[in-house]
């Protein structure tokens, strides 16, 4: 949570006016059915904030910008997710003379056009290690973005995951984040959930007040576990949704109180004392004593809970899938089209009219590409057609009606790259045959 409360004042008077001009696109639940969200396990999560204490006691106490504890614990979250199959970037910025950095953690597959974003600020302030602030919010969506792939999850929609520099500062990084993110790149951000501070020692629960279907899902976790909540008011404005926000992203989050006193009518409904939510907000005593176990288990569940009900429903898909996973170079135009082939065996008769086709395609501008599914008789189904702009990547599943198609032989994923200047190379080729 941010120290500047007149920058937080103008950043929610800006995000009125913005708002109304860009228009925000409203984030969507996911249809009845969808996979229900997995119990995050707290015991990883505090194994996490326990990683960020020793990082910080390392390195002079404490995550702070431009310290060698932050930079630390970016390694430290970039590897987990780096071992478990997210694409991930680092992005860096300069603030007050010294370099920071965002992490940003790409889940591969889902809608790239429908992306569902969560994050967290992963620096602290130079007094502390900063453990519930805001290493709790950090930990949080580690273990749920690790959840995310050990469960072999595949959403409809597309899963992002950020973690922001000097947001004590300011708010630095996450506005760099979505200042040098392209207009069409925005529109495609459907929701962005923000989590800071969700184990204060004596919680509330708080809920914020931005996006309505982001704030119903919250509100209906809670609910379903018997858990009152309040519309969070101490930190509106005052931590990394407020950048998103500021552009028309909807935004959602959860926050378990700091500095402010919690009223006696908070006590009866909650439990505690008539007390700060965090008495160590800001200060050297944030530390590994400073959470609420029960606060980080249920916040960290609702995190889950949201992920899973507004990225969509699917689960793995079943029946006999055929892959091709060796790489396929695309040379740059003027260059011929190439082509990445799987062998069909086993299926009889003709293939389905629900033929689902992964395309993992590594590209610096995807927007130079034309993509075919090619049939063993050499019909051809065009998958993409230089859509997409100057993004890079396609990573994406396709469904075709390839039902007049005898199903067995060689099928072939052909790619072209007709415009200069980029290359890439198809990365992975996959067939699901239900």
């Amino acid at each position: 949570m941010k120290l500047s409360a007149r920058l937080a004042a103008l950043a929610g008077s800006s995000a009125l006016v913005i708002g109304a001009l860009a228009g925000a696109v409203p984030a969507t639940a996911a249809p009845a059915g969808a996979t229900a969200a997995p119990d995050i396990s707290v015991a990883n999560v505090k194994q996490h904030l326990t990683d960020l204490s020793t990082i910080a006691a390392n390195n002079g106490g404490n995550r702070a910008h431009g310290r060698p504890g932050y930079k630390a614990s970016i390694d430290f979250v970039k590897a987990k997710l780096d071992a478990v199959g997210f694409t991930t970037s680092v992005q860096q910025f300069t603030y007050n003379g010294t370099t920071g950095y965002n992490l940003i953690a790409d889940w591969p597959g889902g809608d790239p056009n429908q992306v569902i974003m969560s994050g967290a600020h992963l620096d602290s302030v130079t007094s502390g290690a900063g453990m519930n602030d805001n290493g709790s919010g950090s930990a949080a969506v580690l273990e749920a973005a690790l959840t995310v792939a050990r469960s072999g999850y595949q959403p409809s929609k597309h899963l992002r995951f950020g973690w922001w520099g000097a947001e004590e500062l300011g708010l630095v990084g996450s506005k760099y984040y979505v200042n040098n993110l392209p207009t069409a790149e925005r529109s495609k951000v459907k929701g962005y959930l923000n989590f800071d501070m969700i184990g204060s020692p004596n919680p509330g629960y708080f809920v914020y007040d931005d996006d309505p279907t982001i704030e119903q899902t919250f509100k209906t976790y809670f609910s379903g576990i018997g858990v009152p909540t309040e519309i969070e008011t101490e930190g509106d404005g005052r931590s990394d949704h407020a950048s998103f926000k500021n552009v028309g992203i909807p935004v959602g989050g959860l926050f378990t109180g700091a500095s402010r006193v919690k009223s006696s009518a908070q006590v009866s409904k909650w439990g505690g004392t008539a007390t700060a939510f965090d008495r160590c907000y800001h200060s050297s005593c944030d530390t590994l004593s400073n959470i609420n176990d029960t606060a980080l288990d249920r916040n960290s569940d609702a995190i889950a809970h949201a992920i899973w009900t507004l990225s969509g429903t699917s689960t793995p898909p079943t029946g006999k899938v055929f892959e091709n996973t060796a790489d396929v170079a695309i040379p740059d135009s003027p260059g011929a089209a190439v082509t990445s082939t799987v062998n069909v065996t086993g299926v009889t008769g003709n293939a389905p009219s629900n033929l689902s086709v992964g395309v993992d395609i590594v590209h610096t501008y995807k927007g130079d590409l034309v993509v075919d599914l090619i049939a063993p008789d050499g019909s051809v189904y065009n998958l993409h057609n230089r859509t997409g702009g100057s993004a890079d990547n396609i990573v994406q599943t396709y469904t075709v009606n390839a039902s007049s198609e005898v199903a067995n032989g060689a099928w072939k994923l052909r790619a072209q790259d007709i415009a200069s200047a980029d290359t890439g190379y198809i990365n992975g080729f996959k067939l699901t045959f239900p």
